[in-house]
């Protein structure tokens, strides 16, 4: 199966246009525009999230939709035109096999075992077929999720190299040792900069829409914000909405709050000593 995910409703006139199949698809309303189904009845179709070179994205091996009827930021996903009217996909997009000889049964991924299995971007990029001009960032950002969740460096690295070596076109060695390069800790927007194939509905980590997940360090110490001291609770405060989900440095903290770089070290120390921050002192 494949979708196609349409957000900008202002493309669907030229859209229609190439694709009159879709007015007859299997259809869904999504928050912001529509999903249109089709059946792939084993033609090979590349993902892409820029279709004809537009702001439109072709979801297919390696990738998910959210389907009917989950809700999402209290809107239900629904169909429009159910599942039983969905039309082949149409030849236009279909793409030249390039497992010709079955070759891709040698290259199956299987997902490992690993720390941070409720981080649902690590999942989404060992879940996808990863193509040229992904490929280095999507191992770089997984690399450092995996460390970040307590995953060692070795076993981080072998993953990444499992991963790679399943990819048809995978990195080559230089390219492959330039992923391991430094440690970083990625969060959320720079996640989103550098992958925009990346869903973030469905994460536990994000402060969104003004609502706070269980998961959130003010829900999870909520008890014990009265006896932190006022920097220490501001400073709670930013990490639990701002920069829910990231790792900012000592200095970028000190920078958006206008404080002295040493009263917010000493303040993520203490909040660090209470165990209602960790990881952070390092950066």
């Amino acid at each position: 199966m494949a979708v196609i995910d349409v957000d900008d409703l202002n493309l669907l006139p030229e859209l229609n246009e190439r694709l009159p199949e879709l007015k007859e698809t299997t259809r869904v309303r999504t928050r912001r525009g529509y999903h249109y189904y089709f059946s792939l009845n084993s033609e090979y179709v590349k993902s892409t999230n820029r279709l004809f070179n537009k702001r439109l994205e072709l979801k297919s091996n390696g990738t998910y939709v959210i389907a009917p009827p989950s809700t999402i930021n209290r809107h239900q996903y629904t169909y429009e035109i159910p599942l039983s009217e969905i039309v082949p996909i149409p030849k236009i997009l279909i793409n030249k096999n390039p497992y010709p000889d079955g070759s891709k049964d040698k290259r199956l991924f299987k997902i490992p075992k690993y720390h941070g299995q409720k981080v649902n971007c690590i999942r989404q990029i060992l879940n996808r077929d990863l193509q040229e001009g992904e490929r280095n960032n999507s191992l770089f950002v997984l690399y450092n999720l995996l460390i970040q969740n307590k995953n060692t460096k070795d076993y981080s690295k072998r993953i990444i190299m499992d991963k790679n070596n399943s990819l048809y076109k995978p990195l080559t060695a230089v390219d492959l040792n330039k992923v391991y390069r430094k440690d970083y800790n990625v969060g959320c927007i720079s996640i989103r900069e550098k992958l925009s194939y990346i869903e973030c509905d469905y994460c536990a980590h994000r402060f969104k829409d003004g609502k706070l997940t269980a998961s959130n360090i003010l829900i999870k110490n909520i008890r014990a914000l009265p006896e932190l001291s006022n920097t220490q609770r501001g400073i709670a405060c930013l990490l639990g909405t701002v920069f829910e989900g990231e790792y900012p440095s000592i200095n970028k903290i000190a920078e958006v709050t206008k404080m002295n770089h040493g009263t917010v070290k000493q303040a993520i120390e203490a909040l660090e000593a209470k165990n209602i921050i960790e990881g952070f002192s390092n950066n």
